[in-house]
C-alpha cells in the first residue's frame, strides 16, 4: 500500500491575495495612563501620541539596570499628587527639581512634601536630557505631617 506523494500537484496552490478589510493593528505596549489610550475616550487621532514618560512598568530593561546600577542620590519631597501620580524632589545637592512617577516609589507610604528620601535617576525618552527619580525610598518622614498609605490608612507622624 503506498501513501500518496505529499509533493504531488494534486492541489494547485491558491493565489496571495490582500484582506479585503483594512489591517487593525494593537499595541499591548501602551503605556497606562496615558490620556490618549484610555479606553473610554475617543480613538486617538492622527498626530496624537501617548505620553512619552516612562513608568517603571514600561521602562525598558536596559534602562532599569542603568538606573539601579547607578549612585544613590538624596533629596526632600518638593511635591507629590497621588490622584495625577507624580511629583517632584528637590536634591540635596541643588539643581533642578527632579520628577518622579508613582510606580517608582518603594516602600508604604505616599510621599508627602518634606520627606527625606533616597532615590536613583533614569534620563527621560526620547532626547533624554532630563532625568527621573527611580527607585525612591522614603528615609525620614516629615515630623507632625499626617501620612497616607498605599491602602488609604492616615497615620501621623
Amino acid at each position: 500500500m503506498s501513501e500518496p506523494d505529499a509533493s504531488s500537484p494534486a492541489d494547485p496552490p491558491l493565489p496571495l491575495t490582500s484582506p479585503r478589510t483594512p489591517l487593525q493593528l494593537s499595541f499591548p505596549f501602551l503605556r497606562e495612563g496615558s490620556r490618549v489610550w484610555e479606553r473610554e475616550r475617543k480613538p486617538p487621532q492622527p498626530g496624537e501620541l501617548p505620553s512619552p514618560l516612562p513608568t517603571k512598568r514600561t521602562r525598558t530593561y536596559s534602562a532599569t539596570v542603568r538606573a539601579r546600577s547607578g549612585p544613590v542620590f538624596k533629596g526632600v519631597c518638593k511635591n507629590f499628587s497621588r490622584s495625577q501620580g507624580h511629583g517632584f524632589i528637590r536634591p540635596s545637592r541643588g539643581g533642578e527639581d527632579i520628577f518622579v512617577h508613582i510606580s517608582d516609589i518603594e516602600g508604604e507610604y505616599v510621599p508627602m512634601e518634606g520627606d527625606e528620601v533616597t532615590y536613583k535617576v533614569c534620563p527621560i525618552p526620547p532626547k533624554n536630557q532630563k532625568i527621573q527619580a527611580v527607585d525612591v525610598v522614603i528615609t525620614h518622614l516629615n515630623p507632625g505631617t499626617k501620612h497616607e498609605t498605599w491602602s488609604g490608612q492616615i497615620i501621623s507622624s
